[in-house]
């Protein structure tokens, strides 16, 4: 929802001049959409860039971006994007968004790889300024000193960056968690942590998502140990879905699958393309030869493990569409199981059950994190926080990243600690200093809908039309006038969800009364065709709304036969 139309205005005047401001555009009160500026004397610096998916309250989308116009209206002073890590909420958004921003990007090797191919598919490969920063690297931008703080999560490379100006220093999270034993990459760097908590740092802008839980997130190891525990005692066909993004735990599911001597095979696109960035950035350089889908027949139930994207139960994900045996080549069925090797996001519940209970159809089992070890987070847990503090020890907690339970949860964990928090939502421009950080303004947000290769605003008229076709239907009207605007022959009628087109008597009746309604407008309107479309589509609304008691949306389209 957008907020106020004003820019910024610190207390010294202009778009971040005199100040050190934050503003998140996404992802704070929310999961998802994670995208944050930070300002400095006149300066913009973005910080991921990320997409989300929508809920039941959205049923007319799927994809949702930031909408970016804030800060594209001032894309001259936008100095860069530096991105935390490759998850889809933080670089999800870049290859459709990045046009309107026309900035440099700066990531980790692992990211660059994955964003790489993202642009090329976009077509924008050649026009994007790629910038590969080593893990735990510097770089400077205009007022902005930036480096990267190596974490671990559940994909390679998360970075938290360091920001510093001449107001001081703000420790920007991005995902993280404290896993002592990861399956792919280095445990975090605490020492580095502390060192720059002993350099002080004024805010620390952290990841919420675990806020509510309590104790620590677990290990990625324990979950690779139960994954290999569990497979080796099935029967038929397994099948696991994950994050393609979470190449720990794809690692984890490959090693579970060799240990009990089962064939791997790829379904899912995206599988093949983050498996091919890990690579390309020095990860799982020892991986099997998978089998191709075209060849999933040809080995034996007991000996086949298909590793399958869609666990959020996306509907045209490779899972669904074995769930609706829609898929070409990959079947599970009576004795086979499916491990559901992740969390669902917010808003998925609904996509998921209806997947699960396509498989449970199919003769299916389904194993979830309910019923078996199968799944740890990649965020902090209450004491991974509270460590986390401790190591940096900010002068203020600013919770992002998460619904609000999630964030006032942790402001009030820091609270606890004896540090202040400050709680932000989307648009509102955070002043760190000078003074002491407080909320000084707001600026416009809003959410952009991904539309085939389109790119639309949510509460435009595309949307809202289709909002009201998916509840009230739609009533097509067609018919055609001679040169004096008379109409020729009978009007036709359509309604599809809302008309049954075999019943031809009540068609017959609803066009019958539409051509009278037609013939009593007054002649002065016919040889304009656009009043006399306005008066045609108003007939028709009046006529279904009569006979349906419903306001569907409604057109009609007038042919024009001059010639007669």
């Amino acid at each position: 929802m957008a907020k106020s139309a004003r820019k910024p205005q610190p207390p010294s005047g202009g778009d971040a001049e005199g100040a050190f401001i934050f503003v998140p555009l996404g992802g704070t009160g929310e999961i998802g959409m994670n995208f944050n500026l930070y300002g400095c004397d006149g300066a913009w610096l973005a910080v991921d860039c990320g997409m989300g998916f929508t809920g039941p309250e959205t049923p007319e989308a799927e994809i949702l971006l930031p909408d970016p116009a804030f800060i594209a209206e001032q894309r001259d002073a936008l100095l860069g994007l530096v991105v935390t890590h490759a998850h889809e909420d933080h670089i999800g958004g870049i290859a459709r968004l990045w046009p309107q921003l026309r900035c440099p990007v700066y990531a980790t090797p692992f990211a660059a790889a994955v964003l790489k191919r993202k642009l090329a598919e976009a077509g924008i490969g050649r026009e994007v300024k790629l910038n590969i920063v080593p893990c735990g690297g510097s770089f400077q931008r205009g007022p902005f000193s930036l480096r990267y703080y190596g974490f671990t999560h559940s994909t390679p490379e998360a970075q938290a960056l360091a920001i510093t100006t001449s107001y001081g220093t703000v420790l920007h999270t991005g995902d993280w968690k404290l896993d002592p034993n990861p399956v792919v990459g280095p445990a975090t760097d605490e020492a580095a942590l502390r060192a720059l908590g002993d350099a002080g740092v004024l805010a620390m802008v952290s990841d919420s998502t675990n806020a509510t839980v309590e104790g620590h997130s677990g290990s990625e190891q324990d979950v690779k140990t139960s994954l290999e525990a569990l497979i080796m005692d099935l029967p038929g066909r397994v099948a696991v879905t994950c994050f393609a993004s979470n190449i720990a735990r794809l690692s984890s599911i490959i090693a579970a699958g060799e240990a009990a001597g089962r064939h791997i095979a790829l379904v899912g696109r995206s599988l093949h393309t983050y498996l091919a960035a890990a690579q390309e950035a020095g990860y799982l350089q020892d991986l099997p030869d998978f089998v191709p889908e075209e060849e999933i027949g040809s080995i034996p139930d007991e000996n086949l493990l298909l590793l399958v994207t869609g666990s959020q139960g996306e509907p045209r994900s490779a899972l669904s569409r074995i769930a609706h045996d829609a898929h070409r080549y990959a079947v599970l069925g009576e004795g086979d199981t499916v491990i559901f090797s992740s969390r669902v996001i917010p808003g998925n519940e609904l996509a998921v059950r209806k997947v699960r209970d396509a498989l449970t159809r199919r003769g299916a089992n389904i194993i979830t994190d309910d019923d078996e070890f199968t799944h740890v987070s990649g965020h902090p847990a209450q004491e991974e926080l509270k460590r986390l503090y401790a190591l940096i020890r900010p002068k203020y907690i600013i919770p992002t990243h998460g619904e609000w339970r999630h964030l006032s949860t942790q402001a009030g964990l820091a609270q606890h600690e004896g540090i202040p928090s400050v709680l932000v939502e989307n648009g509102d421009v955070l002043q760190f200093a000078p003074g002491a950080p407080r909320i000084v303004d707001s600026v416009p947000t809003g959410r952009l809908v991904v539309d085939g290769d389109r790119i639309l605003p949510l509460k435009g008229s595309v949307l809202a039309a289709r909002r009201r076709m998916l509840f009230n239907g739609v009533v097509m009207g067609s018919f055609a006038v001679d040169g004096r605007g008379r109409v020729v022959g009978t009007p036709r009628i359509s309604g599809p969800g809302l008309l049954d087109e075999a019943d031809g008597k009540t068609r017959l009746a609803y066009e019958a009364e539409f051509l009278e309604e037609l013939n009593d407008l007054p002649k002065g309107l016919r040889n304009d065709d656009a009043a006399f479309t306005d008066a045609a589509r108003a007939s028709l609304r009046r006529i279904t709304g009569k006979r349906l008691g419903k306001r569907p949306l409604v057109e009609v389209h007038i042919l024009r036969l001059d010639n007669i």
